[in-house]
């Protein structure tokens, strides 16, 4: 396969200075929400990548939880490799990738734990099966088999029942950001980039000033 001439051009809109919210959060909210609206699958979908004490970067798919003015929540084990990561470098990005509608956007910033009510209130609405499941994993350690895996959720499910409480190790975090950018695909790979950088807060103190460039493709 001739992987080096895949390719495909993006005609499906365009993206201007002038046709952006002013706020960035409300400008991401129009933007979820037209995925969806579209049927994007997972459209909550995003790259979270993180940076460990070494400097080595990693990255993986998780689930956006939450998002308004205070940033963008996520929950997952803290003593997984990105847990350990974001332990040592509270520094973060994500990144969406609605390929349907040609669109990405990235967000970058400082990131910390929720408040443990708000960790224990959302896995209270978790599904059954993931509240044991947070038991039963030891996240990005070596296990021998899925056996294993298996046997310690049976074990699990047995020892917390129906009403699991919250692991310790297990919970939600808040990436609170410092930028963003909005790409939106374009013919001939001159893509529109428009991103929003915090420039301190307004002189009320409720609420941050960003301000807006466009960035060559």
């Amino acid at each position: 396969m001739d992987i080096a001439n895949l390719r495909k051009d993006y005609t499906k809109a365009s993206l201007d200075a002038s046709d952006v919210d002013a706020d960035p959060f409300r400008q991401f909210d129009l933007w979820l929400r037209q995925a969806v609206e579209a049927g994007v699958p997972e459209p909550t979908a995003m790259t979270l990548a993180t940076v460990d004490q070494a400097g080595q970067p990693s990255a993986r798919v998780v689930l956006l939880k939450g998002a308004d003015a205070s940033g963008f929540s996520l929950f997952t084990n803290y003593l997984s490799r990105k847990g350990r990561d974001l332990a040592v470098n509270p520094r973060a990005a994500l990144l969406f990738h609605w390929v349907e509608l040609e669109r990405q956007v990235r967000i970058e910033g400082r990131i910390c734990r929720l408040p443990a009510s708000e960790s224990d209130a959302y896995f209270t609405q978790r599904p059954l099966g993931s509240r044991i499941g947070a038991w039963a994993s030891p996240q990005s350690e070596v296990i021998a088999d899925r056996a294993v895996l298996e046997r310690r959720y049976t074990e699990a499910a047995d020892s917390h029942g129906v009403e699991p409480a919250r692991p310790e190790h297990w919970g939600g975090y808040r990436l609170e950001p410092a930028a963003f950018e909005f790409w939106q695909g374009r013919p001939s790979r001159l893509h529109d980039r428009i991103r929003y950088r915090c420039d301190g807060a307004a002189p009320s103190g409720n609420a941050s000033i960003w301000l807006i460039d466009r960035l060559a493709p």
